[in-house]
Protein backbone atom coordinates (compact mmCIF):
# COMPACT_ATOMS: atom_id res chain seq x y z
CA UNK A 1 0.00 0.00 0.00
CA UNK A 2 3.17 2.54 0.76
CA UNK A 3 3.93 2.01 -2.71
CA UNK A 4 0.41 3.33 -3.65
CA UNK A 5 0.84 6.37 -1.92
CA UNK A 6 4.10 6.83 -3.76
CA UNK A 7 2.52 6.55 -7.31
CA UNK A 8 -0.38 8.94 -5.64
CA UNK A 9 2.32 11.61 -4.57
CA UNK A 10 4.33 10.89 -7.28
CA UNK A 11 1.94 11.73 -10.06
CA UNK A 12 0.44 14.84 -8.06
CA UNK A 13 3.98 16.29 -7.88
CA UNK A 14 4.37 15.78 -11.37
CA UNK A 15 1.08 17.68 -12.26
CA UNK A 16 2.12 20.62 -9.93
CA UNK A 17 5.63 21.06 -11.05
CA UNK A 18 4.17 21.08 -14.83
CA UNK A 19 1.62 23.65 -13.71
CA UNK A 20 4.42 25.71 -12.51
CA UNK A 21 7.16 25.44 -15.53
CA UNK A 22 4.75 25.80 -18.30
CA UNK A 23 2.22 28.12 -16.30
CA UNK A 24 -1.19 25.88 -17.10
CA UNK A 25 -4.10 27.42 -15.28
CA UNK A 26 -5.25 24.28 -13.95
CA UNK A 27 -4.35 22.89 -10.57
CA UNK A 28 -1.76 20.64 -10.22
CA UNK A 29 -3.43 17.85 -8.72
CA UNK A 30 -5.46 17.72 -11.39
CA UNK A 31 -3.15 17.51 -14.33
CA UNK A 32 -1.31 14.81 -12.16
CA UNK A 33 -4.30 12.59 -11.87
CA UNK A 34 -5.02 13.28 -15.48
CA UNK A 35 -0.98 12.13 -16.33
CA UNK A 36 -2.08 9.24 -13.96
CA UNK A 37 -4.65 7.95 -15.73
CA UNK A 38 -3.04 8.46 -19.31
CA UNK A 39 -0.47 6.22 -17.82
CA UNK A 40 -2.66 3.61 -16.40
CA UNK A 41 -5.08 3.50 -19.59
CA UNK A 42 -1.51 2.72 -21.35
CA UNK A 43 -0.42 -0.01 -18.65
CA UNK A 44 -4.22 -1.35 -19.31
CA UNK A 45 -4.36 -2.05 -15.66
CA UNK A 46 -3.89 -0.65 -12.00
CA UNK A 47 -1.56 -1.75 -9.54
CA UNK A 48 -2.88 -3.70 -6.86
CA UNK A 49 -0.64 -1.14 -4.29
CA UNK A 50 -2.69 1.73 -6.18
CA UNK A 51 -6.04 0.13 -6.15
CA UNK A 52 -5.41 -0.37 -2.05
CA UNK A 53 -4.46 2.86 -1.35
CA UNK A 54 -7.04 4.21 -4.03
CA UNK A 55 -9.90 2.42 -1.87
CA UNK A 56 -8.37 3.43 1.45
CA UNK A 57 -8.45 6.78 0.52
CA UNK A 58 -12.03 6.65 -0.88
CA UNK A 59 -13.42 4.72 2.30
CA UNK A 60 -12.89 8.44 3.76
CA UNK A 61 -14.26 10.91 0.93
CA UNK A 62 -17.64 11.53 2.79
CA UNK A 63 -15.30 13.24 5.34
CA UNK A 64 -14.69 16.00 3.32
CA UNK A 65 -18.06 17.12 3.44
CA UNK A 66 -18.17 18.07 6.45
CA UNK A 67 -16.67 21.98 5.76
CA UNK A 68 -19.01 22.00 3.51
CA UNK A 69 -21.64 21.45 5.94
CA UNK A 70 -20.39 23.73 8.78
CA UNK A 71 -20.32 26.47 5.56
CA UNK A 72 -23.81 25.96 5.11
CA UNK A 73 -25.18 26.65 8.30
CA UNK A 74 -22.66 29.61 9.08
CA UNK A 75 -23.20 31.26 5.92
CA UNK A 76 -27.11 30.13 6.02
CA UNK A 77 -28.49 34.12 6.68
CA UNK A 78 -26.54 34.87 3.34
CA UNK A 79 -28.03 31.73 1.18
CA UNK A 80 -31.36 33.27 1.84
CA UNK A 81 -30.63 36.06 0.40
CA UNK A 82 -29.16 34.68 -2.76
CA UNK A 83 -31.29 31.56 -3.09
CA UNK A 84 -32.66 32.37 -6.51
CA UNK A 85 -29.27 33.02 -7.71
CA UNK A 86 -27.36 30.15 -6.47
CA UNK A 87 -30.62 28.09 -7.51
CA UNK A 88 -30.68 29.26 -11.26
CA UNK A 89 -26.46 28.85 -11.59
CA UNK A 90 -27.52 25.08 -10.36
CA UNK A 91 -29.77 24.27 -12.42
CA UNK A 92 -28.11 26.11 -15.85
CA UNK A 93 -24.80 24.05 -14.60
CA UNK A 94 -26.36 20.55 -14.06
CA UNK A 95 -28.12 21.22 -17.67
CA UNK A 96 -24.84 22.08 -19.67
CA UNK A 97 -22.96 19.19 -17.40
CA UNK A 98 -25.28 16.55 -18.93
CA UNK A 99 -25.33 17.79 -22.06
CA UNK A 100 -21.70 18.44 -22.67
CA UNK A 101 -21.62 14.80 -21.25
CA UNK A 102 -24.35 13.60 -23.88
CA UNK A 103 -22.15 15.00 -26.62
CA UNK A 104 -18.51 13.35 -25.47
CA UNK A 105 -20.78 10.42 -25.00
CA UNK A 106 -21.89 10.53 -28.53
CA UNK A 107 -18.66 11.01 -29.91
CA UNK A 108 -16.68 8.31 -28.10
CA UNK A 109 -19.26 6.22 -29.43
CA UNK A 110 -19.60 7.00 -32.68
CA UNK A 111 -15.67 6.99 -33.05
CA UNK A 112 -15.11 3.63 -30.89
CA UNK A 113 -17.89 1.89 -32.95
CA UNK A 114 -15.74 2.16 -36.44
CA UNK A 115 -12.64 0.92 -34.67
CA UNK A 116 -14.14 -2.28 -33.70
CA UNK A 117 -16.65 -3.86 -36.67
CA UNK A 118 -17.19 -6.75 -34.88
CA UNK A 119 -18.98 -4.57 -32.06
Amino acid sequence: MLLGFAWLLFFQLAGELLVRVIGLPVPGPVLGMALMLTVLLLKRQVPSDVRAASEGLLRYLPLLFVPAGVGLINFGRLLQQDWWVIAVTLVVSTALTLVVTLLVLQFLRRHLTKETPDA
